[in-house]
C-alpha cells in the first residue's frame, strides 16, 4: 500500500463534509476536475471506494468515514507536534547543557546559569566540570552544546572543529597574607619578588604562569609547597608558607586573612565560550550565547573597578 498523502485526506474531508466535489473544490481553490482525480487515486491507493457518487452529490462510504477518523488522528498528532516543537522554540521547556572548568565554575558559571533560568524557567539546565581537554572532548561527543574555555597568549586555543568566542579577560593576581608587606601596595612589579617564596598549583597552567613571569624578570621562583587546589593556596598563604598566584575569577571565595595584589604586565588568560563548528545550536543554546555575553561583561566590569 502506497503512503497516505495527507492532502488527499483533507480533500476527502472537505468532500464529505460538504457532500459534493464542486463545493469541496470551490472551497480550496481547486478544479472539480482536480478534486475528483485526487480521490479516485486515494481510492487507488486504498484499495477500496472512498465515496459514492450520487446526482446529487456524494456521500462517504463505511471505508471513507473509517479512513478519515483516521485522518482526524493524524491531525491532532500533527497539531500536538507543531504546540511541542513551539514550545521548544519558545523556551517553554527542553534542555540546556552546558561546560565549565572549575575556577570559572564557581565563579561566572553561577550567574550565568542562574539569569538563564530566570528567563526560561522551563529549561532544564545541566552543567558538566572538567578540565579543558575534557571539555572540548565533550563538545566534539556533542555531550553539551555550549563550554566555557581558557588560553593564554602563549597558548591559544586552534581547533578547527570549534567555533570559539571571547568573554573577557581574566587577569593574573598575586595572593599574600593580609599583613605582608606588598599587600596595602599598588601594583608590583614582578622584580620585587625575587626573594620570595611561592605556593603553586601542582601540574596546573598556574604553575607555568609563574614559570613564564619569573624567568621573564630574569629569575627561578622558589617553590615553597605544591597545592592541590586554590582552597589549600589560600591557606597555605595565609600561613605565610609562601605567596602565590592565581587568575582573579578564581578568587569568589577569598579569605579574610588573604589580600589581592595587582601584578604589573600582568598574564592574561582570556575567557572563551565554546561551541562545535557547524552544529546549529538549540534555541535554549542560543538564548544562553546572549546571557554569557551579558554576565561576562558584568563579571569584567566588577574585576576592573576592584583593581
Amino acid at each position: 500500500m502506497a503512503d497516505l498523502d495527507l492532502r488527499r485526506l483533507h480533500l476527502l474531508r472537505e468532500v464529505g463534509r460538504l457532500g459534493s466535489l464542486t463545493s469541496a473544490a470551490a472551497a480550496l481553490s481547486f478544479t472539480t476536475s482536480a478534486v475528483s482525480q485526487q480521490i479516485s487515486k486515494l481510492e487507488r491507493e486504498m484499495g477500496v471506494a472512498l465515496v459514492e457518487r450520487h446526482p446529487r452529490g456524494v456521500v462517504l462510504t463505511e471505508a471513507g468515514t473509517a479512513l478519515l477518523r483516521y485522518a482526524d488522528e493524524i491531525d491532532r498528532t500533527i497539531e500536538a507536534a507543531h504546540a511541542e516543537m513551539g514550545e521548544f522554540a519558545g523556551l517553554r521547556r527542553g534542555q540546556l547543557r552546558l561546560g565549565t572548568f572549575p575556577t570559572v565554575g564557581a565563579s561566572l558559571m553561577p550567574d550565568v546559569v542562574l539569569a538563564f533560568r530566570a528567563r526560561h524557567p522551563g529549561v532544564a539546565v545541566t552543567v558538566a566540570s572538567a578540565r579543558r581537554d575534557g571539555l572540548i572532548e565533550r563538545l566534539k561527543r556533542r555531550d553539551i552544546e555550549l563550554a566555557l574555555l581558557w588560553d593564554y597568549p602563549w597558548e591559544r586555543i586552534k581547533d578547527e572543529d570549534l567555533a570559539i568566542t571571547p568573554l573577557m579577560d581574566d587577569p593574573t593576581v598575586l595572593l599574600v597574607p593580609r599583613e605582608h608587606a606588598l599587600a596595602s601596595g599598588g601594583p608590583v612589579r614582578v622584580g620585587r619578588l625575587r626573594d620570595q617564596e611561592w605556593v603553586v598549583r601542582d601540574e596546573h597552567p598556574v604553575a607555568d604562569v609563574l614559570s613564564r613571569l619569573c624567568r621573564g624578570a630574569g629569575f627561578e621562583p622558589r617553590i615553597a609547597l605544591a597545592a592541590n587546589d586554590y582552597n589549600e593556596t589560600q591557606g597555605m598563604v595565609a600561613a605565610g608558607i609562601g605567596i602565590a598566584l592565581a587568575p582573579r575569577l578564581a578568587l569568589s571565595a577569598l579569605r579574610p586573612d588573604i589580600s589581592i595584589v595587582p601584578i604589573e604586565n600582568s598574564p592574561t588568560r582570556r575567557i572563551l565560550l565554546a561551541q562545535l563548528a557547524g552544529r546549529r545550536l538549540s534555541p535554549a543554546a542560543q538564548q544562553a550565547t546572549e546571557v554569557f555575553r551579558a554576565m561576562a561583561e558584568r563579571a569584567q566590569g566588577s574585576l576592573h573597578a576592584a583593581r
